[in-house]
């Protein structure tokens, strides 16, 4: 069946001892779906950084520029809570532009083994990747919003925002598949990938296979889906604004 085209399928309707009519059906073929990374995302429409009040600040990853990282965190300034959103993946490698912004100090946020090529076999620990700290500092909540569509550097972002004091992860968990990749050959002319390092938390936790499991697992419902609802969102924002906000306000403000 190669090509975009129509072919007659021979489906049989059968029951025992019964009579089994032969039914045509056509079948077109289409296009596969684009394999990339962009088309993982469940993200909001618009603008990489917005704000949802006075209070609160929103910032995909998806779209965002490593240059304007100090800028962001200016907008942001004054907000009770910065929701970074991570249920796609980076469009920039922003873990030291954005995330020394919200450490007031030299900050682990991973550990990496990697292997030994005179020792097949062998891995060895590494120093933990660090945070050194920049202006604008950024005071107020951090809320990440993750799921399984995080994979990869989206994970190792999470990762480090997730290092900031007080930082949350909420949503669900990721798809455990972090770490550099590196390609091989195979017989045939086939070619695969694995992580060729691996990448735990500074106390040796790993996240491969595991992914970043979140700190308030929120997964969509039914009734949140046919109302046009975005839960995980309003779970973010009530972890900024508290509990007493009534949930109409919050709903209100996870559409605008």
């Amino acid at each position: 069946m190669n090509g975009l085209t129509s072919r007659r399928l021979l489906v049989l309707n059968c029951l025992p001892q019964a009579i089994c009519p032969d039914v045509e059906v056509k079948v077109t073929r289409v296009a596969p779906a684009q394999s990339g990374h962009e088309n993982y995302t469940r993200d909001l429409p618009g603008p990489a950084l917005r704000l949802r009040s006075k209070d609160v600040a929103y910032l995909k990853l998806s779209s965002v520029k490593a240059e304007e990282a100090a800028h962001y965190v200016e907008e942001a300034s004054g907000t009770k809570g910065f929701i970074i959103d991570i249920q796609n993946y980076p469009s920039e490698f922003m873990v030291f532009a954005l995330g020394s912004h919200f450490v007031d100090g030299n900050t682990p946020f991973a550990r990496f083994t990697v292997c030994d090529p005179s020792n097949p076999g062998a891995f060895h620990w590494r120093e933990p990747g660090s945070l050194t700290p920049q202006k604008p500092y950024y005071v107020g909540k951090i809320v990440i919003l993750a799921d399984e569509t995080s994979i990869s550097q989206a994970e190792y972002t999470s990762m480090t925002f997730r290092a900031a004091h007080g930082a949350i992860v909420v949503g669900r968990q990721t798809a455990g598949a972090d770490g550099n990749v590196s390609p091989f050959e195979l017989p045939g002319g086939l070619r695969s990938m694995i992580s060729g390092i691996g990448v735990f938390y500074p106390d040796k936790r790993p996240t491969q296979r595991i992914g970043i499991v979140p700190n308030v697992e929120v997964k969509p419902t039914i009734a949140g889906i046919r109302e046009g609802r975005d839960e995980v969102l309003e779970e973010a924002l009530r972890k900024i604004l508290g509990s007493q906000v009534p949930s109409a306000i919050i709903e209100k403000m996870a559409r605008q």
